[in-house]
């Protein structure tokens, strides 16, 4: 099981990441800056490019088109997989395949429904969920997140107005484009807010905090005494003046005590004697007041300049102190925050100041590798001791890009991924620090033996030569296992296959025919070929049945 404590990091498709491995109601708070559908592509700033990271220049592709992806989508909501769609959702997004067309947009919010449908689920009854937009498609989210929360006891409660830029060029063609929309919605009535506080605003505190005693205090403004309702216990004469109609706001005791500390401002006339046919009135001193409280409107949050000294590069990169205000609004010390589209990991980062524990998905090995920069820049090395980092790459490209990093922890995902991807995810990862003695992975399959047979995995991201073949074999000896997986992402030399083949076969009763006793695949096999360890392995039922039951569950446990 997965240490609680430990935040976690994953790299690959957030609807599979969701749906395999994470919890139902687990989540506190989940804010998403998906694509806007803006059909333009948008490429990060790389200072220190290497051929590992070419796959991944690209920062993301916010263009859709409708392909198998979109249509197996929207197989999904109108069958209702899984039983995540409301059947609003349903008939929305059929209502809207006639109206829009099976075209870019309608793959679109096909994609994001998917994904929203997924975040409700993971939301505790206490959740909340901000959905950052731009109105390129936000009338289409909005209703889409009403048909998938609104049905369910869920709640919309606002749009938030983030003034992001000043006018520009566009603004003698149109009311040029400023803001970004942020949708807040939460999951239950259960749901606890936090008001925020911002400054005040000059025009403000020059109308309304005129007055200063000189007193070091600084400026007040003056507040009623009177109660708002009758209350005769109240009503009793002070310093000569007489009570008003429904009596003080305050009992006697506390008059004296805000008298002695000088917060009562009472009237005079010229010659400094008590107008009593006025009232005293409370001093409220500007420095006391918690600020103006934030209305859904946000002006006083800059969007980040070519040269802020948080700016990473990435193209759509949001202001820490914008996912401050989410973060404080929504969640409290402790809370678990999810960003399904993290980025460059401005929700993580900003997660990790506030001392929530949180989970972070993106698509793309450039992205994953930039948090983790950021965090250790930031945190220290050692906060990434308390990540749990998990990636499937999807094709070559991204397997490489995963492979070749310098990082130990990005490269030794790579191994994890190879191991249970071949292996269907029946084999165990070597946990072992350090030196790992050419065991990547363990798998066990029935023999004619009393006890299970060993079959020992091995991977290899860099130069390979008949010499590892070689080892490979010294290690099943070692270990007294019965075969070998030597899994590869260069091409195998023809030294390396006569090696295996030289190791001989294995014959058993509960195989449809021998095996090579050490077998080379490569990474490409395994991605293009969708090539699996065919070997019926010990304890197969029980083992699927548990895969089965972690899946339902919805894990966080990528292994």
């Amino acid at each position: 099981m997965v240490d609680p404590a430990k935040n976690q990091l994953f790299y690959g498709d957030n609807l599979e990441v969701l749906r395999r491995h994470i919890k139902d109601e687990s989540v506190d708070l989940c804010y998403i800056d998906p694509p806007f559908n803006s059909k333009r592509n948008y490429n990060q700033i790389y200072n220190n490019i290497g051929k590992e990271d070419q796959a991944q220049a690209q920062a993301f592709i916010d263009t859709w088109t409708w392909d198998d992806i979109a249509n197996q989508g929207l197989a999904e909501i109108q069958e209702n997989y899984l039983g995540h769609f409301t059947s609003q959702s349903i008939d929305l997004i059929s209502g809207l395949a006639k109206v829009l067309g099976k075209g870019s947009l309608l793959a679109y919010l096909v994609s994001m429904t998917l994904r929203i449908a997924e975040i409700y689920r993971v939301l505790k009854p206490t959740g909340s969920f901000y959905l950052h937009c731009d109105p390129s498609a936000s009338h289409y989210l909005k209703i889409i997140t009403d048909a998938i929360f609104c049905p369910q006891g869920g709640d919309y409660k606002n749009d938030i107005i983030w003034k992001r830029q000043s006018a520009h060029s566009d603004a003698t063609k149109k009311f040029c484009d400023i803001a970004d929309i942020i949708f807040y919605y939460v999951k239950s009535s259960k749901t606890v807010f936090h008001p925020q506080y911002g400054e005040h605003d000059s025009n403000y505190v020059e109308k309304f905090y005129r007055h200063d005693d000189n007193d070091g205090r600084g400026r007040y403004r003056l507040s009623d005494m009177t109660s708002p309702n009758p209350r005769p216990n109240m009503m009793y004469e002070w310093m000569g003046y007489p009570y008003p109609s429904k009596g003080w706001r305050y009992q006697i005791e506390t008059m004296q005590k805000l008298h002695d500390e000088g917060r009562i401002y009472y009237p005079r006339h010229s010659d400094g004697k008590f107008d009593t046919k006025k009232r005293p009135q409370l001093k409220r001193y500007l420095e006391e007041q918690e600020g103006s409280i934030i209305t859904n409107i946000w002006t006083d949050i800059q969007s980040l300049t070519p040269h802020a000294a948080e700016r990473l590069g990435y193209p759509t990169q949001k202001p820490e102190s914008l996912l401050e205000r989410v973060i404080k609004s929504s969640s409290k010390e402790g809370d678990v925050v999810l960003d399904a589209y993290c980025g460059c990991g401005t929700t993580v980062a900003v997660s990790q100041r506030l001392n929530r524990q949180w989970i972070g998905i993106d698509i793309t090995y450039q992205s994953i590798s930039l948090i983790l920069k950021r965090l250790e820049d930031s945190f220290g090395k050692g906060v990434l001791d308390n990540i749990l980092l998990n990636g499937i790459p999807k094709d070559m490209k991204s397997a490489e890009a995963l492979a070749l990093k310098s990082d130990d922890r990005t490269r030794k995902e790579f191994e994890k991924w190879a191991v249970l991807t071949y292996s269907n995810n029946r084999a165990t990862i070597n946990q072992k620090k350090g030196a790992d003695k050419g065991i990547d992975g363990i798998a066990y399959f029935r023999s004619e033996k009393d006890d299970p047979e060993k079959i020992i995995l091995q991977v290899k991201s860099g130069k390979v030569s008949s010499r590892d073949i070689r080892d490979l074999q010294g290690t099943i000896t070692r270990e007294s296992a019965t075969l070998g997986i030597f899994i590869t992402l260069q091409k195998p030399t023809k030294d390396m296959i006569k090696e295996a083949k030289e190791a001989g076969i294995y014959k058993s009763q509960y195989m449809n025919a021998p095996v090579d006793t050490i077998r080379i695949v490569t990474v490409q096999e395994i991605i293009e070929e969708q090539k699996r360890l065919d070997i019926l392995l010990a304890l197969e039922v029980l083992k699927s049945a548990e895969k089965q039951m972690e899946v339902k569950q919805g894990s966080l446990d990528f292994e």
